[in-house]
């Protein structure tokens, strides 16, 4: 397809393939061939030459056709032997006959392929009531939309209106769009209809508008939802948001008023239709953010110890340039507070009129009046944010200024000030909840036995390196070496209580002496040291005491360290400059912007449990912790901006974009687009990506937009999200320039789905071919400790965990196997499998009558009479499914009382009851050995669950009675609800023993007159089936 032809209709797309294309035909044996292929006149059939066959053979008509696919969703396109010759998007096949025969085609771009799909499934829509030709008829609701938008801007009423305020309302209608933009296509058009001028009629501003403002993308996914083709209905809307978006309890009610808020046209509002515009401004919207709206708010425990959170944390929050010359302003405070920081470093100096001054450089421009800081903390303290900030004090200024530090806090804060001594008899700090309001002094204190005014206690090493720079450096220095010791008088040790600032000495002597109110401050050297040398070490540290990291003093360009290998080894306060741009600072901000942007997230479960295992330099999936794959798509780009100071190429961008993922070393991995060539401001990518998350909790994702340039690739724009905060779907990306300052109008649009891998290890190809049965399957193993009491226990914990192993990965394979045969993805959830099947049986003139019986308690699908070979296929995978899931369901119960027993086994040898043991100590947990490593099985049957990972069983204990496979993220209730956050899952519940596979085939709904379904069987209240027709 010529890159200046753009597809903005259906009828664009007839036009497109009755002028026809090369194509290229694959055939089983996987070979291609390329061959014309061309629309008919009369619209009724698809040809093809040069063909061996005769010329009436060499065509498909439209009404045999049941289904067009996009990519490679046929067993011939799957095939190895073609699946790496040629991109995704450029694959589409034709299912078509009373067999499901499939004509297997690849395009030379994925705008031909749109193209195709389009006007295929346009015309397949009609069956034998063929569309008039394309252009005439009864002008679309669009069409007459943008008439009526006109002819209010024909003030004059003579039918024209000038250019420049043609151009203005068209790029009012759709900010972002070039003013230059707009008047060359106007230019263009009046040039190619011979009429030049100052003035523009209706008609010539409708062509304009509809080739400016019309993203193929998007019109091609409205054709692939909308009933009619030109707009989507209730029905059609409802259908997208279920099925794409994964959005639960949608109502007709609520798509009338997605309609009344999106919809332009005063006709389609009032009739309940959503066009093109209406739909393009919905995906654009807040209302359809990438950013799950509930972590827009704080949502979160908020009741756990403080320590088992990351907290926001600023180092030289008033600087505003670098460490040795940068300037100091207050606005940095304010800055910082506003973006929900949650601690804060204040260092102390001797000031020049006998009040204490906060440096962070030598420059005598970067002295802040104390007084002036902690003013402003009192103001803006809890303006973002209502959780405890942490001011954290450094030292070095004299007794007497100390003494007046002290007054000035205690007046200025008053109550704010947290005060209370620590309970001695507490084993954890308060929770955020706990502290709501209040604000922390993390410093140094005086010993218990000193009772002078003031007293000598050692230093820490932050602060330094500016005392060296300001000449200070040998002041204090104590003789033969040793750590430095300074003055501190009593007023300000007083105010220090929850986060009493003590010298690390090492590991062992903080688990046998340090307090729970005691914390240590690391240099970023120390702990990328522990990082790598003692993980483990430096995690189980930080379950019980608060760490803070701060930047090496080598930094004088006031750069970032990567705040992920902190984080990965649990350190909750890892300070950053925020006054530096750049990717440690996206990752910080983009981070801290879920739980409400509060400053305080939860660490992972398995950062926390008391008796766990992690490795924070995992290279592979984490026992008890299901791994998950990323399908991302990148569609295309919004008015991407020129990079910063690049005039070389003149207007000319070539982006790309990179696609990162940042957590723990298993899972930091980055892919890119190509380049998108000569694409102007609105390029297309149209390419697949896809990661294994092995630790989702972690994980944070960033999109890098660049400019492709032989000397150096410029930035663009970036956006950072946490992976948990990730909705699936169709979504834009709201991109932000290096300072992470919104972009107007600047977007990225993709398509998002979630999945969970099956099996442990890393991850596989899927699909008809992959030749599953051959790959070894992965179970859990043990080494032995030679201590026979424990290895006896592992042993008789061995068997059940296989067949846990077993249930988990037949219900997998027989769910992949399933959606495959149905021409779906694995990331397609349960309600796409069911509407294609009931797509094909629409489209199709003698198809057998095929029933799906709820009222059983577990559905079957069963045909009447002979049926197709792929239908066959279809509904023996389908019977595959359910009986391995009744398989599951019927046997869980067995294996997890023989995993309990082997558990409960393990807590009498171990000797150490379960944090979360149900009262009268039933439930213990200890530490195994799971592949080869120390792991922990959670236990506590009242209020636990039962977690084993990737390469070992895995079931979850969710109440009383529900079970639920935590590799598929279901969640099951005690109330007999079911629900699952990610899509792809098979869900079960057994309430008083009554399993319920029925239910998310329940809530398809009645997606056609083909295949109709009744609710619930009797189990749940009511009898019933479905039954379908063609």
């Amino acid at each position: 397809m010529p890159n200046d032809r753009k597809i903005n209709s259906t009828a664009a797309c007839i036009s497109f393939m009755l002028e026809g294309c090369e194509l290229k035909k694959v055939r089983s044996n996987s070979r291609m061939y390329s061959r014309f292929f061309v629309l008919d006149a009369d619209m009724r059939s698809v040809r093809w030459e040069p063909s061996k066959k005769d010329s009436e053979k060499a065509k498909i008509e439209i009404k045999s056709v049941k289904e067009v696919r996009v990519g490679k969703k046929t067993p011939v396109l799957r095939s190895n032997g073609l699946s790496d010759q040629f991109p995704d998007e450029c694959a589409f096949s034709i299912i078509y006959g009373d067999n499901y025969e499939s004509l297997d085609l690849v395009a030379s771009s994925a705008d031909v392929v749109s193209a195709w799909v389009m006007g295929l499934r346009y015309l397949v829509s009609y069956g034998k009531h063929t569309p008039e030709a394309p252009g005439t008829g009864h002008p679309s609701l669009r069409t007459s939309w943008i008439s009526s938008v006109f002819d209010l801007a024909d003030l004059e009423k003579s039918g024209r209106i000038p250019v420049s305020r043609a151009v203005q309302l068209i790029k009012a209608l759709n900010p972002g769009m070039k003013t230059s933009t707009i008047e060359l296509k106007f230019k263009e058009l009046q040039k190619a209809s011979e009429r030049p001028g100052a003035e523009v009629a209706c008609e010539l501003f409708v062509e304009a508008y509809c080739e400016l403002c019309t993203r193929p993308e998007i019109f091609f996914l409205l054709v692939q939802f909308s009933s009619n083709k030109e707009y989507l209905g209730l029905k059609d809307l409802l259908m997208f948001l279920e099925v794409e978006q994964g959005m639960e309890g949608v109502t007709e009610e609520k798509c009338l008023e997605i309609v009344g808020k999106y919809e332009p046209s005063k006709e389609g509002r009032e009739k309940g239709y959503l066009a093109i515009d209406g739909f393009t401004r919905y995906l654009l919207s807040s209302d359809c953010s990438i950013f799950d709206p509930q972590h827009r708010r704080v949502c979160q425990d908020m009741a756990q110890p403080l320590s088992h959170y990351y907290i926001s944390s600023a180092h030289s929050a008033c600087l505003l340039e670098d460490n040795f010359w940068g300037r100091s302003d207050i606005s940095g405070y304010i800055s910082a507070l506003g973006l929900g920081c949650r601690s804060i470093e204040l260092v102390l100096w001797d000031g020049p009129e006998g009040e204490p001054v906060v440096y962070t450089s030598p420059s005598a421009a970067s002295c802040v009046p104390f007084r002036a800081v902690v003013g402003l903390i009192d103001q803006h303290a809890f303006a973002a944010s209502a959780y405890p900030l942490i001011l954290c004090l450094v030292v070095r200024c004299s007794a007497p200024q100390q003494r007046l530090a002290a007054q000035c806090l205690r007046k200025t804060l008053g109550e704010k000030l947290y005060l209370e001594p620590p309970n001695p008899t507490a084993s954890y700090l308060p929770s955020p909840e706990q502290l709501k309001g209040r604000i922390l002094i993390k410093g140094k204190k005086l010993p218990p036995g000193c009772e002078d005014s003031e007293g000598e206690v050692s230093d820490e090493e932050e602060g330094w390196e500016l005392a060296r720079r300001l000449g200070q450096e040998d002041r204090e220095a104590p003789e033969g070496g040793g750590p430095r010791r300074v003055r501190l008088s009593r007023e300000l040790s007083e105010l220090v209580s929850l986060c009493q600032a003590v010298p690390f000495q090492d590991f062992e002597s903080s688990r046998r002496g340090q307090r729970y109110w005691e914390m240590c401050s690391f240099s970023e050297v120390e702990a990328g040291r522990f990082a790598n040398e003692c993980p483990a070490e430096l995690v189980s540290y930080n379950k019980r005491f608060l760490s803070r990291v701060y930047p090496s003093p080598m930094r004088i360009d006031a750069s970032n360290m990567n705040p992920q290998d902190f984080w990965k080894c649990g350190c909750q306060m890892v300070a950053m400059n925020y006054q530096t741009p750049g990717l440690m600072m996206d990752l910080n901000t983009g981070w801290f912007q879920q739980n409400g942007a509060c400053g305080y997230v939860l660490r992972p479960a398995i950062m926390r449990e008391e008796v766990s295992y992690f490795s924070a330099n995992a290279k592979d999936s984490l026992p008890g912790v299901p791994a998950q794959l990323l399908h991302l798509k990148v569609i295309s780009g919004q008015n991407l901006p020129k990079p910063k100071g690049s005039g070389a190429k003149g207007e000319v961008v070539e982006p790309y974009v990179c696609a990162e993922i940042h957590g723990i070393p298993a899972d930091c991995a980055e892919h890119r687009t190509k380049t998108a060539l000569q694409s102007g401001d609105n390029p297309i990518f149209d390419e697949s990506l896809e990661f294994q998350i092995n630790l989702p909790e972690l994980a944070v994702l960033r999109f890098v937009v660049l400019d492709d340039d032989y000397i150096g690739d410029e930035f663009i724009a970036q956006y950072t999200i946490p992976f948990e905060c990730l909705q699936p779907g169709y979504r834009h990306v709201p991109l932000q320039s290096l300072a992470g300052e919104p972009l107007p109008h600047a977007t990225l649009f993709v398509h998002v789905a979630i999945t969970d891998r099956r099996g442990g290890g890393k991850g596989h190809r899927r699909g008809l071919a992959g030749r599953r049965g051959r790959r070894v399957r992965e179970y859990t193993s043990t080494k032995a400790t030679g201590i026979k009491a424990i290895d006896e226990v592992f042993r008789t914990a061995t068997q059940p965990l296989r067949e846990a192993t077993d249930l988990r990965e037949n219900v997998q394979n027989a769910l992949v196997s399933f959606k495959e045969l149905c021409g779906l993805t694995p990331a397609a959830n349960m309600k796409q499998c069911i509407l294609t099947v009931a797509a094909w049986l629409l489209h199709s003139d003698s198809a057998p009558s095929v029933t799906l019986n709820l009222a059983e308690r577990y559905p079957p699908m069963e045909a009447q009479g002979p049926i197709p070979d792929l239908l066959r296929k279809v509904l023996t995978a389908y019977e595959t499914m359910i009986q391995t899931s009744r398989t599951l369901i019927e046997s869980a119960d067995a294996v997890y009382g023989k995993l309990i027993q082997a558990q409960q086994a393990g807590g009498s040898v171990g000797g150490r009851p379960s944090p979360g043991a149900a009262p009268g100590g039933a439930g213990v947990g200890g530490p195994c050995l799971l592949a080869g490593r120390w792991a922990h099985v959670p236990a506590g049957l009242g209020s636990g669950g039962l977690a084993l990972g990737p390469g070992t069983g895995t079931a979850e204990r969710a109440g009383s009675f529900g079970h639920t496979l935590a590799h598929q993220r279901c969640v099951v209730e005690d109330e007999g609800r079911v629900s699952a956050p990610r899509a792809g899952g098979v869900q079960w519940q057994s309430s008083q023993g009554r399993p319920a596979v029925g239910r998310w085939l329940s809530a398809v709904g009645a997606p056609s007159p083909a295949l109709q379904f009744s609710r619930a069987p009797a189990a749940w209240g009511g009898r019933g089936g479905c039954r379908g027709a063609g």
